[in-house]
């Protein structure tokens, strides 16, 4: 679900729009709203992502008692191949050179109506 999740956000940065992704079926809450600004703030410049990001995903753990099962993971993320755009000419876009590329982030689920959603995702300023 994690990887869908990236899949349908991929997809909404491609295209600086939301609109014709799946990312509200794994996406809820916080988790949703932040990749909807993301998405708006990159459609507010003009701009498009290429590539995908790549992902190695571990489950630190899952809760299943709880009345809300509750699961958390780290994940490595790489953004190098993930490229941002102008959308009108597809010229790359410079970022500042100290910017990580590869870092932990933190990722919170819940499962809802019997389906695991991811509701916060947080980037740490940590290289992994």
């Amino acid at each position: 679900m994690y990887r869908k999740y990236w899949d349908e956000k991929v997809k909404a940065y491609a295209k600086a729009s939301v609109l014709g992704t799946d990312l509200k079926k794994y996406a809820v809450a916080e988790a949703y709203l932040q990749a909807e600004a993301e998405v708006k703030a990159l459609k507010a410049k003009g701009l498009v992502a290429t590539g995908k990001p790549v992902l190695a995903p571990k489950v630190d753990s899952v809760d299943t008692k709880r009345k809300v099962p509750l699961g958390s993971l780290t994940d490595c993320t790489d953004v190098s191949r993930w490229t941002l755009v102008k959308k009108s000419n597809g010229q790359e876009v410079s970022l500042p050179q100290d910017r990580l590329t590869k870092y932990v982030t933190k990722v919170v689920a819940e499962k809802w109506y019997g389906s695991w959603v991811i509701v916060r995702v947080t980037p740490e300023n940590q290289t992994c």
